[in-house]
């Protein structure tokens, strides 16, 4: 029986609402610690470095994170994790360089990418999604809407810098700045130069020394937020809404992420909607159908009226341009599709029976066409 696998969001020590650049400041932060390179011989050492590269391997993935946050470990397992080989803990060279290139930016001389850039630049921030449930009148005709949101800022008592008010951080002085340092060893290939991230300063290239008491030197705070959100005529079912720069802050000056508006209309219930045309089932009498009439017909305008021939059977579509959805892009306006439903009176006193009894004596087949034409192949067939 395998032992059941601890939390992702627990192995890498983050919150669940982290943003992709906490998760990975906290891997490469966990990596170099339990790298086997500076726990040669260490078994557990090597075990935690697993561990922390599979939940960073799902993490990192917007697609994997989304169904592992849903699901679980269910939602993930088997979704092309590689770890690191067989029964050989790191599998060839080839995938072992790849660790390196991803951790520390570089590789091995000879065999891995070049150095990296070093410290990190601007980092957008990230994305937040948004569910929004209309109802069918506001996607129809456009509403504004306002909705609370909790979102990352800037921390209001330090600016951002993550120092404490009346400090400022400092140049790295062992990377000077660069966020990057060159490490030399002797292996089987020779001497290996490779540049690494800089354990002082874990690639930030700056040190605070005395980290903001408010936001604990991250630079960042969780705010409460209301915002409103405009709604355009015509939207739709899975219709996405962005809302650009108003997601969670960036990091080192990068740009806000968005807000992503998904919305979910009601259903009306005597409105069907497809696309920009709008569909309506009419009820009409007997006598409507067979006499004709003008009717009222229910619009997303309002009533209209409609002009219902003599004879118009049940299931006969009439079309009313223009009467539909705005469309959302501006390019005009759907139909509307009626659709007759001839009711069958019910309940009939004796009397109103006698009559439909002579009425219908009175009928001839030029009164009852597609009868007539069916029977007529009827006959023909047998």
């Amino acid at each position: 029986m395998s032992e059941e696998k601890r939390d992702y969001y627990e192995v890498l020590g983050v919150d669940k609402n982290a943003s992709a650049d906490e998760i990975k400041k906290a891997y490469r932060k966990l990596a170099m610690k339990y790298h086997p390179d500076r726990n040669p011989g260490n078994k557990e050492a090597e075990e935690k470095f697993k561990e922390i590269n599979e939940a960073y391997e799902v993490l990192s993935d917007e697609d994997k994170r989304r169904n592992y946050d849903q699901f679980g470990h269910a939602g993930v397992d088997g979704q092309g994790f590689g770890g690191f080989g067989g029964g050989s803990g790191f599998g060839g060279f080839g995938g072992f360089d790849d660790i390196f290139s991803d951790l520390f930016g570089g590789g091995f001389g000879g065999f891995g990418g070049g150095a990296s850039s070093g410290r990190r630049g601007p980092a957008r921030g990230a994305d937040m999604r948004i569910n929004l449930r209309l109802s069918f009148k506001d996607a129809v005709f456009g509403t504004e809407k306002k909705i609370k949101i909790k979102r990352r800022e800037a921390c209001s008592a330090c600016g951002g810098s993550g120092a404490q008010e009346g400090s400022h951080p400092h140049t790295c002085d062992k990377c000077g700045g660069s966020g990057q340092v060159t490490m030399r060893r002797q292996t089987a290939f020779g001497m290996m130069a490779q540049t690494v991230v800089c354990d002082k300063c874990h690639g930030e290239g700056q040190i605070i020394d005395n980290p903001c008491p408010h936001c604990h030197g991250s630079g960042v705070e969780e705010k409460e937020r209301t915002i409103k959100i405009t709604i355009p005529a015509g939207v739709d079912n899975d219709s996405v809404l962005p809302l650009r720069g108003q997601g969670h802050a960036g990091s080192n000056g990068g740009a806000s992420g968005d807000i992503l508006v998904y919305i979910n209309v009601q259903e009306d219930p005597i409105f069907k909607r497809r696309g920009d045309d709008i569909y309506v089932e009419l009820p009409i009498s007997f006598m409507q159908a067979a006499l004709g009439d003008n009717i009222e017909v229910p619009t997303i305008d309002g009533k209209v009226k409609m002009k219902i021939p003599e004879g118009t059977q049940t299931g006969k579509e009439f079309r009313m341009r223009g009467k539909g959805v705005k469309n959302v892009n501006g390019y005009g306006r759907g139909d509307q599709y009626v659709t007759i439903r001839v009711e069958t009176p019910q309940k009939l006193t004796r009397k109103q029976k006698e009559l439909m009894r002579k009425f219908g004596e009175s009928l001839t087949n030029k009164n009852h066409q597609k009868g007539t034409s069916f029977w007529d192949r009827v006959k023909g067939a047998m």
